[in-house]
């Protein structure tokens, strides 16, 4: 993967981010279709990827705090899991007007990189099998590919195994 500039990447604040930080990744753009909300799948389509080497972007509240899990487009968001990995009790998906606010993206292009606010961030542990992933850059038909190891880096993330089917 080499670097690119953010003019290049696509300028979100996510390829911005990664820029700044000297993280290599590549930037992959596609055709969205408005009507299509399964953005996830959409982009595995489109790109031509294995769906389980795509991760989408959630956000719930843990205990009243805003966590951000990235999951394979493939499953489903263990509210539970996620809620024992960060210590807490209680997790529900955020509201996604609370989500839009406090990250900067619209729902179907929140990126885990370069949010408004930065939140506590977990990675499915199946991203670990892969030796790049693609996660959203940051607005829809817009992902970028980059290593597990690096998201974690720039999102100051951590693995758990925070999925279901």
């Amino acid at each position: 993967m080499a670097k690119h500039s953010d003019a290049a990447a696509g300028g979100t604040p996510a390829t911005v981010a990664l820029t700044a930080a000297g993280i290599r990744f590549l930037p992959h753009a596609y055709a969205h279709d408005p009507s299509n909300t399964d953005f996830g799948t959409e982009a595995a389509t489109m790109l031509g990827l294995d769906p389980e080497q795509v991760f989408k972007t959630l956000l719930a509240d843990v205990d009243g705090t805003l966590v951000v899990a990235i999951v394979p487009v493939t499953g489903m968001l263990d509210l539970r899991a996620l809620a024992r990995t960060v210590g807490g009790k209680k997790a529900v998906m955020a509201d996604p007007a609370i989500a839009q606010r406090k990250t900067g993206y619209i729902v179907g292009g929140i990126s885990p990189i370069g949010q408004k606010t930065p939140h506590p961030t977990v990675l499915d542990e199946t991203a670990e099998l892969y030796a790049s992933i693609f996660v959203s850059g940051g607005r829809r038909g817009f992902d970028i590919e980059l290593a597990p190891a690096d998201l974690l880096a720039i999102t100051n993330g951590q693995v758990a195994a925070i999925a279901k089917e």
